[in-house]
């Protein structure tokens, strides 16, 4: 049986294809204002990809922020669910799940393979992707170049502030007194690392613990939380998937 899994989020919109838990093929594009044609684009995307037409998909399961606009969707399913399933496909072992995705971020804690409870971030943007872009825009610097960076770092500058406004006047006057990039970057790491350990800590945090969203990418903000946590943290292969995945597999069901 193939199913589709279509997770629009608040900056990008993912699908995965599975054919009987095999995952064929995957596509990530950004959304548009327009988030039903965002998810259209998505999934033909990665009908083409996975050498399929839209008649040989026999559900469609749509999860993330912008589930309610995948009106070709045959179901509807939270992306903690989701997320939760997606994790436990590429690691099997899975007891916590972090996701830090582009506004939000959560933390689900698995029990036999369901959902056992969870805390989630929708309210303020520090803790998220949107934190890193904004203090990469105050640095000068790529966002996808700030992993690198804080690995150059001889040491964390501390970044006192988790509000995001506050804590971007507080990188700018670090950088007026002459904090090196470096040293700034790892510190806006140690800063996020704490907040999110912060909030998984309300929920029974046991290993092995998995991180996912596109922040996941990021190398330091990996070894900033396994510092914080003092546990091992693991990333799926392609972290970004991982609601799409987990939507896909309930639709097999």
């Amino acid at each position: 049986m193939i199913a589709a899994g279509i997770d629009v989020g608040s900056l990008t919109a993912k699908c995965a294809i599975v054919n009987d838990e095999e995952l064929v093929a995957y596509r990530i594009i950004k959304v548009t204002p327009n988030l039903e044609e965002t998810a259209e684009r998505v999934f033909h995307d990665t009908l083409k990809l996975a050498g399929v037409v839209k008649d040989d998909v026999e559900r469609i399961v749509a999860t993330g922020y912008g589930r309610n606009k995948v009106r070709f969707a045959d179901r509807k399913i939270t992306e903690i669910s989701c997320h939760a399933k997606g994790a436990l496909f590429f690691i099997p072992t899975a007891r916590t799940v972090i996701d830090i995705g582009g506004q939000d971020s959560k933390v689900i804690a698995i029990a036999n393979g369901r959902v056992a409870e969870f805390v989630m971030n929708d309210k303020c943007a520090a803790g998220t992707g949107r934190f890193f872009e904004v203090m990469a825009s105050a640095l000068n610097l790529k966002i996808e170049e700030l992993g690198d960076v804080a690995r150059r770092a001889k040491k964390a500058t501390k970044i006192s502030s988790t509000c995001t406004v506050f804590a971007e006047s507080e990188v700018i006057s670090h950088l007026a007194s002459g904090e090196k990039v470096e040293d700034i970057v790892a510190g806006i790491h140690e800063a996020i690392a704490s907040r999110i350990a912060a909030m998984a800590r309300r929920v029974r945090v046991e290993p092995d613990v998995v991180l996912t969203g596109g922040v996941a990418k990021n190398r330091a903000m990996k070894m900033a939380l396994e510092k914080e946590l003092g546990l091992e943290i693991k990333v799926p292969p392609e972290p970004q998937i991982i609601g799409a995945v987990g939507a896909a597999l309930f639709a097999l069901q």
